[in-house]
């Protein structure tokens, strides 16, 4: 299953299954664009982090523990990094202002918050863990919502979430997991609607995996070309990695 981070609570501190479309990374589809990505401090996190200032971003990493993403910072040198609880929607909100202020419009947003639990066949799906995975779904939705100006305003906005093979294929013993991918799954995909139709230089793409283990580098890649493709190619397109 997926291994991206988890969210815990934190304040903000100082399908069409289409084609895999063609995603040469380079770097001029990225260089001055300002990416905050979700959720950064896992290994996922780190390789799209690095991936992304490599191409010329300014990447904004954001979690909810510091120690974390000073750990990030001293690997991946030229990313900046943010402390919010994205469960919080006014935390978000204050997050976007300071944003705004210091840097101006986010070109993109990269959601990595998540994590597996699961196990115990349909009578075994606990409030507990439904709890813990509905609360990744909502830093998706509290994200999208309040940067959702910003991807119609930018130039080339891009937004881009990593769900599950289990939406496709769920089982019992992962309800829980399945369903939450599932609603942000067809988040992302509704938030693709809306920008096909207000901002058609934008896109919306959900990466699909089994498991993100061993697939962290190929993530970053893929999520770097996003700016080098047709965003008519790639705007609300499930692709598999």
């Amino acid at each position: 299953m997926t291994d991206h981070e988890g969210s815990a609570p934190a304040r903000f501190s100082p399908e069409e299954t289409g084609p895999t479309p063609s995603m040469a990374a380079g770097e001029g589809g990225l260089a001055g664009r300002l990416v905050l990505i979700a959720g950064a401090t896992s290994a996922s996190g780190e390789a799209v982090a690095r991936a992304l200032v490599t191409a010329g971003a300014t990447v904004l990493a954001v979690g909810t523990r510091q120690e974390a993403l000073d750990a990030l910072a001293a690997v991946v040198p030229g990313v900046d990094t943010r402390v919010c609880d994205l469960a919080d929607r006014d935390a978000v909100a204050e997050l976007a202002m300071r944003i705004h202020l210091k840097f101006g419009r986010v070109d993109g947003l990269v959601h990595l918050v998540g994590g597996w639990r699961g196990g115990g066949g349909i009578a075994g799906q606990s409030d507990e863990d439904w709890e813990s995975l509905e609360r990744g779904f909502r830093t998706l939705r509290n994200t999208t919502r309040v940067f959702y100006d910003d991807l119609v305003a930018s130039p080339a906005g891009r937004l881009a979430i990593v769900s599950s093979s289990a939406v496709d294929a769920p089982y019992a013993g992962g309800a829980n997991y399945a369903a939450a991918k599932a609603a942000a799954d067809a988040w992302t995909r509704a938030v693709a609607q809306g920008l096909a139709k207000q901002a058609p230089q934008s896109a919306a793409v959900v990466f699909v995996v089994k498991t993100l283990a061993g697939l962290e580098e190929r993530l970053g890649a893929e999520v770097v070309g996003l700016w080098n493709a047709d965003p008519a190619d790639v705007n609300g397109v499930r692709i598999p990695l």
